[in-house]
C-alpha cells in the first residue's frame, strides 16, 4: 500500500483539504484544538475579546500555512474525481 506525501488530503467537494491521512497531520490538528482551549483557559473571551480572537486567528493561520505546506493542492472538486 503506497502512502500518501501528504498530510493533508483535498477534500472531494468544495475547496480546501478534508481530515488528515497521516499520524502528523493529526499531531498538527490536536495541538491546533489543545492551543485553542488552551487560550479559552487563560485568555478570558470575557475580558479580553480581542486578544483571544486575534490569538485564535493567529494559530488558524498557521494551520492554514501548514495544510498548505504539507497539504494537497487546493483546487475546486465537484467530486467525480
Amino acid at each position: 500500500m503506497p502512502t500518501s506525501r501528504y498530510w493533508f488530503p483535498a477534500k472531494r467537494y468544495g475547496w480546501g483539504w478534508g481530515l488528515p491521512s497521516a499520524w502528523q497531520g493529526w499531531l498538527v490538528l490536536g495541538m491546533f484544538f489543545a492551543l485553542i482551549a488552551t487560550a479559552g483557559v487563560f485568555i478570558p473571551a470575557r475580558e479580553h475579546s480581542f486578544v483571544f480572537i486575534a490569538t485564535a486567528l493567529l494559530l488558524s493561520g498557521v494551520l492554514v500555512a501548514i495544510c498548505a505546506v504539507k497539504g494537497e493542492p487546493p483546487r475546486w472538486r465537484w467530486g467525480k474525481e
